[in-house]
C-alpha cells in the first residue's frame, strides 16, 4: 500500500473527518452545561428558527435521514424539549417552554466554541476555512 499520512493529508474526506473529531471534543466540552447533547443543538436551532417545520424538512436541512431525524426528535419530545403537533398526516414539531430555556444557552456556547477555535487558528482562517467548506458542501451535494 503506498497511502500513508502525507496522502491522507491531502485527502479531503480524511482531513474534514480528523478536524470533524477534533472540532466534535471541543463542541462536547463547550455545550456539556446546556444539559443539550452535541447532535440535537443543530436540531434545536432549525426547529427554533423554523417553528412548525415537519420532520421531513428538518432532515433535509440536517442533511441526515428521516430516521435518523425521528430518533432524535423522539429522544427530545421524551425530554419535554420539543412537542409534535399533528395536523392531519402531517407532524409539525416546536420547542416547548422548557426547549426554549434549554435553547438560550446555545448562543453562548456558539460565541465560546467560536472563540476558542479563532484563538487557535486566526480570525481570517476561521472565517475563510467555515466559508470555504460551507460552498465546497454545496457544491459536491448538488454535483
Amino acid at each position: 500500500m503506498e497511502a500513508n499520512e502525507i496522502t491522507l493529508s491531502k485527502c479531503l474526506f480524511f482531513t474534514a473527518n480528523r478536524l470533524a473529531n477534533v472540532l466534535r471534543r471541543i463542541v462536547n466540552d463547550v455545550f456539556a452545561e446546556t444539559g443539550i447533547a452535541t447532535p440535537h443543538v443543530y436540531l434545536l436551532i432549525v426547529v427554533n428558527q423554523y417553528p412548525g417545520i415537519t420532520i421531513s424538512e428538518l432532515s433535509e436541512k440536517l442533511d441526515v435521514a428521516p430516521s435518523t431525524c425521528t430518533r432524535f426528535v423522539n429522544a427530545l419530545v421524551k425530554q419535554g424539549i420539543l412537542q409534535k403537533e399533528q395536523e392531519w398526516k402531517t407532524v409539525h414539531l416546536s420547542l416547548t417552554a422548557l426547549g426554549k430555556e434549554k435553547t438560550e444557552g446555545i448562543d453562548d456556547c456558539l460565541k465560546q466554541l467560536h472563540e476558542r477555535c479563532k484563538a487557535v487558528i486566526g480570525e481570517e482562517a476561521y472565517q475563510q476555512l467555515s466559508a470555504d467548506m460551507w460552498r465546497a458542501a454545496n457544491r459536491l451535494d448538488h454535483a
